[in-house]
């Protein structure tokens, strides 16, 4: 059967070499330890072993000498003797030596060993237990035992040496086992260290040389490593990620030049508005502004060339007022019925030539035109240009139009203005004075009656004064316009009658959140100058006060007061004193009302109510003046 190896040690896994070496260091030092504590043990036990076998000998040199010290004193051994004797017989079965023994039988220091102990169980021993019975040694005996003593004690030195022996012999092993761990540590270790070098750090230091260069923007670094242990497939996925940020970097630089020329593009398609929006807004009826938006509007979108058709308001044949390549070919080719076309026909056209119209959110004013190179067709972009153009330029038609129907409205205003005018005084007058002229040629024809055209020419001559004045007084209100604000004119107005008048004139305005609108502040002025006006010619005062006064709910409150002789009785004849109605009749065009009486303290009252153009938050101009009665 063929055994499958585990794919860590298939692909050489750098982990599994890391544990191999790891594991082999530790058996080795493992190994270096146990033999190192083996040794140690059994030199412990020989050094046990040694101490004892020293001791023999000790006690069998003591043994003679106490022997020869009896003897000298007439006895044999004593007990002391004897009980040296015991304690050699106890050590020389001492379980240390007997465990050596037991360990190396066939060891010298067990050969020596088992001399010593015949040698003193079959002569020494014995022997002193014969001299414990028979008493004293002669001279001659004592140096014979101490013959037999001394050769037994070489045996015990043999006995030593062999220990001793023995024990350096298991040093030296020790020192040998301990030198071979460390050298096959050391091999291990340089084994290892150069695999992981190897496989570990060379593949690193290809890897941080490509993140460099990929820091730096060079995305076409590659690692070599790209085999199957984990730094392998570290570089296989380090290159697929480098591939794939060169494709993303590509792709991030294609994007960001398409989106730098689409904001060139929306910055053009903006500039081009905006001065489109400039000109159509000064000059919305130029034709020098349309031309050059036309000419923008070629250049950013590519065309062949555009113009704009508007139609009139009557039925009529359509205008090109701005074109870059000419007239309109649908209208060189079909003639009228073209533009008719066109009118049906709102839709942008499709091909070479497309229409856009030209309208606001009320009326439709023409066309725009496009011409397009051959095979050309308009982008998204350009499109919605090209539509936001022509919905401006419809707007600009369209204010144009509303700002020429105004200025008609405004003129044909003017005019009711001054024809009311006209017939409210100077007509009266003028007929008036045609009435006089009637009885005055009736009067000349008859002699009789010639006495009587004294006073109708006195009539007569005061009717054309007072249409002159009339006219005059007209001439300088048509004459008059807002040149300034509205404080300045009635500060004006007020000095000037009070000139006129010899009398101290007081304005006071104060508007507050009322707001006035262009004709209101021309009805207001002109209010103001006829009550001063009247005041001047029949009050007789000395002083006046003009108040233009703001109120809650935007209601604006017109007084002129004088201290004069009061309004009196109505003048017999009234066909000459206009004053009244005239400021009745502004007083109607202002919406509001008029009240003119006499004051309680003596003088004339003249008060106009209306409401304000419109009320803001926060006050208009306001102010308090006197003027005096002399320039």
């Amino acid at each position: 059967m063929n055994m499958q190896l585990p794919p860590p040690v298939r692909r050489r896994s750098i982990m599994l070499l890391v544990t191999v070496a790891m594991l082999t260091l530790a058996l080795i030092g493992l190994a270096g330890m146990s033999a190192s504590v083996l040794v140690v043990e059994r030199a412990r036990s020989s050094t046990e072993a040694i101490k004892v076998a020293g001791s023999l000998r000790l006690y069998a040199q003591r043994i003679p000498s106490l022997a020869a010290v009896d003897s000298l004193g007439g006895r044999g051994l004593s007990a002391r003797g004897m009980a040296v004797s015991g304690d050699f017989e106890r050590q020389l079965e001492h379980p240390a030596l007997a465990q050596a023994i037991a360990r190396a039988p066939q060891a010298p220091f067990a050969v020596a060993y088992r001399g010593v102990h015949a040698a003193w169980r079959s002569s020494l021993q014995p022997r002193f237990e014969a001299l414990s019975r028979e008493g004293a040694l002669s001279a001659a005996g004592i140096e014979q035992l101490l013959a037999e003593v001394d050769a037994f004690v070489e045996q015990i030195d043999v006995l030593v040496a062999a220990l001793e022996h023995d024990s350096e012999a298991r040093i030296h092993r020790l020192h040998q086992a301990l030198a071979l761990a460390m050298g096959l540590t050391l091999i291990v270790a340089v084994i290892a260290l150069g695999l992981l070098y190897r496989a570990l750090l060379r593949p690193l230091g290809g890897l941080l040389e490509a993140a460099r260069r990929i820091a730096g923007g060079d995305f076409s670094a590659r690692v070599r490593n790209t085999g199957e242990d984990e730094i392998g497939r570290v570089g296989t996925s380090f290159n697929l990620m480098a591939g794939e940020l060169e494709k993303l970097y590509g792709n991030l630089g294609r994007h960001v030049a398409e989106k730098t020329a689409e904001l060139q593009r929306s910055n053009r398609a903006l500039e081009l508005l905006y001065h489109a929006i400039t000109r159509l807004y000064h000059s919305p009826t130029a034709p020098e502004a349309y031309a050059a938006t036309l000419r923008d509007i070629d250049r950013v979108a590519g065309l062949s060339g555009s113009f704009v058709c508007i139609e009139p308001q009557a039925a009529a044949a359509a205008t090109v007022i701005a074109s870059t390549f000419g007239v309109c070919p649908e209208r060189i080719a079909r003639g009228e019925d073209a533009c008719a076309a066109c009118r049906i026909s709102m839709a942008p056209g499709n091909g070479d030539l497309l229409r856009f119209p030209l309208r606001d959110r009320e009326h439709h004013y023409g066309m725009l035109r496009l011409a397009l190179p051959p095979g050309a067709s308009l982008e998204d972009w350009q499109r919605q240009l090209v539509e936001a153009l022509s919905r401006h330029i419809g707007m600009a038609l369209g204010a144009a139009r509303r700002g020429e129907q105004e200025r008609l409205l405004a003129l044909q205003e003017e005019r009711s203005v001054i024809a009311r005018e006209l017939h409210d005084s100077l007509a009266q007058a003028l007929s008036y004075m045609k009435i006089q002229a009637s009885l005055l040629q009736r009067v000349a024809g008859d002699p009789a009656r010639a006495a009587e055209a004294g006073p109708i020419l006195v009539d007569l001559r005061a009717g054309i004064n007072a249409a002159y004045r009339q006219l005059r007084e007209l001439l300088v209100s048509f004459r008059l316009g807002l040149s300034g604000d509205l404080d300045r004119l009635l500060g004006d107005a007020v000095r000037e009658y009070g000139a006129r008048g010899k009398l101290e004139v007081t304005l006071e305005l104060r508007l507050g959140d009322c707001v006035l609108s262009p004709n209101q502040e021309v009805h207001v002025l002109q209010i103001v100058r006829e009550a001063l006006s009247n005041m001047v010619r029949h009050a007789g005062a000395r002083r006046a006060r003009v108040a233009v006064l703001g109120e809650a709910g935007g209601e604006v409150r017109i007084e002129v007061e004088d201290d004069g002789v009061g309004l009196g009785a109505p003048p017999e004849d009234a066909r000459n004193h206009h004053g009244l109605s005239i400021m009745r009749e502004r007083a109607r065009s202002l919406g509001g009302e008029i009240e003119i009486g006499n004051r309680a303290e003596g003088g004339t009252r003249v008060r106009v109510r209306f409401a304000a153009a419109r009320v803001v938050a926060g006050g208009a101009f306001g102010g308090k003046a006197g003027f005096p009665a002399t320039d």
